[in-house]
């Protein structure tokens, strides 16, 4: 049985450009509200845990959410139909 992932989304704000450049991930830098976003992958949710250490180490301030999204797979019913849920959950994490 395979091991699902953790994906999640990155936002920063509030940061220079040499902070930007130090995030370990590649993404977009924005202009506006945020200053970059990320798609980021991790095998468990203890990696995304100790991903968020180390952007509070990098990123002064905790100014970044980092969004875990799981979206739900396609599913057989009893007769064999495909259902496919569109979201199962979505949880922010703010530091």
């Amino acid at each position: 049985m395979e091991v699902p992932k953790v994906e999640a989304i990155l936002l920063v704000w509030g940061v220079r450009d040499e902070v930007l450049k130090k995030i370990p991930v590649e993404g977009h830098w924005l202009y506006g509200e945020y200053d970059f976003i990320a798609k980021v992958d991790f095998a468990t949710e203890v990696e995304m845990e100790e991903f968020e250490r180390l952007l509070g180490k990098i990123i002064n301030g905790h100014t970044f959410k980092l969004m875990p999204v799981r979206l739900s797979a396609v599913k057989k019913d009893v007769n064999g139909e495909e259902k496919v849920a569109v979201l199962e959950s979505a949880k922010a994490s703010v530091p």
